[in-house]
């Protein structure tokens, strides 16, 4: 039955006098509600001024001036948004497919290259000192923030005490919001123009504070690093950070490339690191059909969707890339992008249509594949590298193309009954 043929049976069927006392026993439910909201929000606050007044000792200990103490300790505010946000889990996993296309657009192409030829003479500055060519800082620049339409929306400082001042990660964000204090006391910046993401990240660049701290410099020569207003500082601190991940200079990322028919895919993988001269003996050719070409270059093979998608040959950059952000859709995004940035014209594999997973539907592939005996660890959700490993050692017991995929035929082969089907039987 219907909520509204609910509502309507339970009405119709009391007295007046019933759904008066009814009306008023919601009336008592939603005051009790209100009342004992009011009450954890006051003492959440009276939590939140006790940390932050420790955190201002903290402060001071460290050498933040008295004057700054004073002004900015008194006006920050506890975030509940923050707090929702890092404890949230989505209800969907992100596919390979669905993560490249919304980032590597046509959009973010056309506005890189425009952003090269405005910043050219910078970049190529700033690619001979640190050797990071400039279609990839423009993909960083273009994938964090949109070339800086988009830094984010919550107060820095806001954030991050509120971070610190909650018991998951308090050492962490502790650390990180002192370090946005001093940052704001040496470069002179306002309380109120610290907007970032929820978790503290901040600028074209979304740098944490401490990579701030370290590793941004003044680009434009205005004796201020301000990644906030300042292209010409973000890029130059882009670089600069990059150099010092890593970066090696005159390499590619990697790229996108051919495997034989008869690849074995359990040779795919940051495990499986060989030679290019391997690779090359092996039959793997670039996207074109052409020879990968010889040398001692160590790279491995990356499959993100399965046997059935794009396949990539990851080299020592697309690992300094993942310092950055620690993933390698991510990685392929930034190198995809830089490249189309130059005048690539992007991959040649068609990406496939794959499902939207629900979590729910890989924890119970990792239930299923913990009671088989393949070891993945605590179901969560997540189809990280012990589960990859797992779904790849199934895969060879059952004689399946073990790409370490949950694709749709290992699903149905360990009786996962996915979400949406149970929807559709519903």
């Amino acid at each position: 039955m219907r909520l509204a043929s609910l509502k309507s049976s339970f009405f119709s069927n009391r007295s007046p006098r019933g759904a008066k006392s009814y009306a008023s026993f919601l009336r008592t439910s939603l005051s009790l509600f209100l009342a004992t909201a009011a009450i954890n929000s006051a003492l959440a606050n009276e939590q939140f001024a006790s940390c932050t007044a420790a955190l201002a000792e903290k402060a001071k200990q460290e050498g933040v001036s008295q004057q700054t103490i004073d002004d900015v300790f008194p006006r920050l505010v506890h975030q509940d948004r923050v707090i929702e946000l890092d404890r949230s889990q989505p209800e969907f996993v992100q596919t390979f497919p669905g993560y490249f296309s919304k980032r590597v657009t046509d959009w973010r192409t056309e506005k890189g290259k425009e952003m090269y030829a405005k910043h050219e003479k910078l970049l190529h500055k700033l690619s001979e000192k640190y050797g990071v060519p400039p279609h990839y800082l423009l993909a960083f620049w273009g994938l964090e923030t949109n070339f800086g339409s988009y830094k984010g929306k919550m107060p820095v400082l806001d954030s991050l005490a509120t971070l610190a001042c909650d018991k998951r990660r308090s050492t962490y964000f502790t650390q990180e919001f002192l370090v946005a204090v001093k940052l704001m006391e040496r470069e002179k910046l306002q309380k109120d123009d610290m907007i970032g993401s929820w978790a503290g990240a901040m600028g074209h660049t979304q740098f944490m504070p401490s990579a701030y701290t370290h590793y941004a410099i003044d680009g434009d020569g205005d004796g201020q690093i301000n990644l906030w207003a300042s292209e010409e500082d973000a890029l130059s601190s882009a670089a600069n950070f990059l150099a010092n991940l890593g970066w090696e200079r005159s390499f590619r990322w990697g790229r996108e490339v051919q495997l034989p028919e008869n690849f074995d895919y359990q040779e795919s993988g940051y495990k499986n690191r060989k030679s290019l001269s391997e690779w090359h003996a092996q039959g793997v050719k670039k996207a074109d059909g052409s020879e990968l070409g010889e040398g001692d270059t160590t790279a491995y093979v990356i499959v993100p969707a399965g046997h059935n998608g794009p396949a990539f040959i990851a080299y020592k950059n697309f690992r300094v890339i993942m310092r950055w952000n620690n993933s390698e859709f991510y990685a392929i995004a930034v190198g995809v992008l830089a490249d189309r940035i130059a005048g690539a014209s992007g991959i040649k594999a068609t990406l496939p249509d794959l499902p939207a997973y629900n979590r729910k539907d890989i924890i119970a592939l990792q239930s299923k594949l913990n009671d088989l005996g393949f070891d993945v660890g605590k179901p969560d959700g997540i189809i990280g590298p012990a589960t990859r490993e797992g779904i790849r050692n199934y895969q060879i017991s059952n004689n399946m193309i073990a790409d370490g995929f949950p694709g749709l035929e290992v699903m149905a082969a360990l009786n996962v009954e996915l979400e949406r089907d149970k929807a559709t039987q519903s």
